[in-house]
């Protein structure tokens, strides 16, 4: 029987922007960080200009100015090709990425910024399909469904909440850098396998008493198969959600008639430039 998924080497790959919108947003830090399989933990951090200005909201969640990043960081032009190089380099290796939301948002933020620094695609660069990713918010929501909020600031699958649900410590001061981030996923992605590969009578109590309990879901398989299920995982929840958005009676406030959910993991297509115009 092969290794179990969990406890193989993975790529750690997390990145703080200068937005939240994947399409926009810039790289200002990067965290490459190879973890597990009985080898020492490799650790490879960037710290980027953009070359724009950030959002607000962005540099309130990871503390990094423009003036920080300005006199610290390296260009965009220089930073973005030896990320994509890290990063191919791990993925020519079979070593899977793993990080929360990685699918989400990091990866479709790297092949942005790869496009625009590099002028080809994230898989273009690393010359083959991406098909060994594990993205711990898809993972969480899959096993662990119908989470409530934690409070209004703290959602019910943020990175914070995962890792203390799998009960790892979280220190809020080192939270929201990539280096910090990036560790707790793949520490989170470690828990949720064990679990999975726990006789269902030891696993932990609150496992056992949730309602809808999918852990074994993750049990047995390589992470190339993980990989297709969280596509289709991925694909169900966001579908769940645009329905729910469009339900004025469910989502009230939030109702949006025309909402529009994209479903494509972990790389979306790249929108139509808006106006005829370029991004």
């Amino acid at each position: 029987m092969s290794t179990p998924w969990h406890i193989q080497r993975m790529a750690a790959l997390d990145f703080e922007a200068s937005d939240k919108d994947s399409e926009t947003a810039r790289i200002v830090s990067c965290a490459l960080i190879l973890v597990g399989g009985n080898l020492p933990t490799d650790t490879r951090t960037w710290l980027v200009n953009p070359g724009i200005p950030q959002e607000p909201g962005a540099i309130a969640v990871h503390k990094l100015t423009d003036e920080h990043l300005a006199e610290h960081g390296a260009p965009a032009e220089q930073a973005v090709p030896e990320i994509a190089k890290s990063v191919a380099e791990v993925v020519a290796g079979g070593v899977p990425l793993v990080g929360h939301n990685l699918g989400g948002y990091d990866l479709n933020l790297l092949d942005r910024e790869c496009r625009r620094h590099l002028g080809d695609s994230l898989e273009g660069i690393v010359r083959q399909p991406l098909t060994r990713v594990i993205d711990t918010m898809v993972l969480d929501r899959q096993v662990a469904p119908y989470r409530k909020r934690v409070s209004e600031e703290q959602g019910p699958y943020q990175m914070r909440t995962t890792a203390e649900t799998y009960g790892l410590p979280w220190n809020e001061e080192q939270a929201h850098g990539a280096e910090y981030d990036a560790l707790m996923s793949a520490r989170a992605a470690y828990k949720m396998g064990a679990i999975a590969h726990t006789p269902y009578r030891d696993r932990p109590d609150w496992v056992r008493a949730l309602r809808t309990n999918r852990f074994n879901s993750l049990r047995g398989v390589t992470v190339e198969e993980l990989h297709e299920r969280q596509i289709e995982w991925y694909r169900r929840d966001a579908e769940g959600y645009q329905a729910w958005l469009r339900d004025a009676a469910k989502s009230k406030e939030k109702h949006d008639p025309e909402a529009v959910i994209p479903t494509a993991w972990p790389l979306r297509p790249v929108p139509a430039p808006r106006n005829g115009g370029d991004r």
